[in-house]
């Protein structure tokens, strides 16, 4: 049994990462439901997890950016400097504020909701003006703010930071390395602050390793496939796609919570 579950986790690692690498987004947030519902990953050792996963499987797709020339640059520079310390005080908050699976839940459909909603909303209507792109200013705060709510669920930020910077005006192929590169590496000093954690907090906070290892092999082979295959997939309906099951999701996490 313990065989056909990691089996599962590599081929839905793989099979996530391939579908949201080419809009720069590592999968995590789809993962996180499928490790709870289905994996058994007990609270709050699934964000661990997910960050877990999210290191291992980063590199797949950063690779295929890279030789692509798309990696750089100083949005990347701004993200990663913003999420770093968000995703370190999310951990912390995730650990000891909100460690309850019912206040998790609501959490986590609160958070996919908007995304979704906001996905949808700007691929069927994108931005028409001119010169939409955000300031300096903006993207670093939203990446700090965005570090820390990724750092309580687990995906390290580049999901979120992705959808809205695009919304706002930057290329998708801008984009798409930059926020997995920060991504990357927020999720990496996350899971090891949720270490140093695990070692003065009660209960399941250290990471699911043996999950984490084979949903993230996964996600490297998916991610890399998918970050190949950005040229020739549909860009618009590929995000369509994604906010409508993260707003799927997101309603079927808050109806659980209030029943």
């Amino acid at each position: 049994m313990t065989g056909q579950v990691e089996l599962l986790g590599f081929a839905v690692g793989a099979l996530i990462a391939m579908v949201t690498a080419p809009v720069g987004v590592s999968g995590a947030v789809f993962l996180l439901p499928v490790q709870l519902s289905v994996l058994n990953v007990p609270n709050p050792a699934v964000t661990p997890t997910n960050l877990l996963f999210n290191v291992v499987a980063g590199p797949g797709a950063l690779v295929r950016y890279y030789r692509q020339g798309a990696l750089g640059g100083p949005l990347t520079r701004l993200l990663i400097a913003g999420t770093l310390p968000g995703v370190v005080a999310g951990a912390a908050l995730r650990v000891f504020v909100v460690p309850g699976p019912a206040v998790f839940r609501v959490l986590v459909g609160l958070l996919l909701l908007p995304l979704g909603l906001w996905l949808c909303a700007r691929t069927l209507r994108p931005s028409r003006g001119a010169d939409g792109r955000p300031s300096t200013r903006f993207v670093t705060a939203l990446a700090l703010a965005v570090g820390t709510v990724g750092g309580v669920y687990g995906i390290g930020g580049g999901s979120i930071l992705g959808p809205v910077l695009v919304g706002r005006g930057t290329p998708v192929a801008q984009v798409a390395p930059a926020a997995l590169a920060s991504t990357f590496l927020t999720s990496l000093t996350g899971a090891a602050t949720y270490a140093v954690l695990s070692r003065t907090a009660q209960g399941d906070i250290a990471p699911d390793w043996t999950l984490g290892l084979t949903c993230g092999l996964g996600g490297l082979v998916g991610g890399y496939l998918g970050a190949r295959l950005q040229p020739r997939l549909p860009e618009t309906a590929l995000r369509l796609t994604l906010g409508c099951l993260a707003t799927a999701l997101a309603v079927l996490y808050l109806v659980q919570a209030i029943t």
